[in-house]
């Protein structure tokens, strides 16, 4: 039996962003053109002729938002039929995990505005972006508790207390605080200082961390099982 395609490839990209301060979010845009103009959503289009998957994700995020990310993962293909109301289009997704005042973010070309939103108070987006979402946020939760992904979202030197609100900000959820910096400590790849954290008020500083990078990737080539 002939088989009748017509089916066009878009890319979305899902960029997450933490701060201590804010938690977890993720870039969003305004669309100024139908449909769903004026809905927020997030930043993405159609893939050109000559243009691989990647290009295409950074082109748009850089297009529609003004920033430009060194690494996106793949995450998942969304098909569904129905999904945009034009006509049939499949979208490979792509996510990361950044610092947004690394960025100054810029709308352009087919969006109005872009923002950061808490991951808690996203609004209804268009198409199924919000299905998307969840899909990504999902991956990122599995995804933190076996690879240290983060570790670049703190500062060069952290009091513990910041990678415990990392974790609970991306998991949305509270942890045996205890039980977490004894399996962190005992993989090897975080030090202690001597230098001390800095308080605003009462209270006994403790010491400040930091990741040893070079002695991570010496243990994941060993075969280290990091998993929280």
């Amino acid at each position: 039996m002939p088989t009748t395609q017509d089916i066009k490839v878009a890319v979305d990209a899902v960029v997450f962003g933490y701060t201590s301060k804010e938690g977890l979010s993720v870039l969003l845009i305004k669309r100024n053109i139908n449909p769903f103009k004026n809905t927020w959503a997030l930043p993405g289009g159609l893939v050109d002729n000559h243009e691989s998957l990647e290009d295409a994700v950074q082109r748009e995020l850089k297009e529609e938002t003004g920033i430009s990310i060194n690494y996106l993962e793949q995450l998942y293909s969304f098909g569904n039929p129905g999904r945009d109301p034009r006509n049939r289009v499949i979208s490979i997704t792509y996510y990361g995990l950044v610092k947004p005042d690394a960025f100054e973010i810029k709308a352009a070309t087919d969006a109005a505005e872009a923002a950061w939103f808490n991951i808690k108070k996203v609004p209804q987006l268009a198409f199924d972006h919000n299905t998307i979402i969840g899909a990504a946020h999902d991956r990122l939760k599995n995804k933190i508790l076996y690879q240290p992904v983060g570790f670049e979202l703190l500062e060069e030197k952290f009091p513990f207390s910041e990678l415990e609100k990392l974790y609970m900000a991306v998991l949305d959820r509270e942890m045996d605080r205890r039980n977490f910096k004894k399996k962190v400590i005992k993989f090897g790849f975080l030090e202690e200082t001597t230098e001390k954290q800095v308080l605003e008020g009462a209270g006994r500083p403790g010491n400040l961390f930091r990741f040893n990078q070079e002695k991570y990737f010496h243990l994941q080539k060993q075969g280290i099982n990091f998993e929280i």
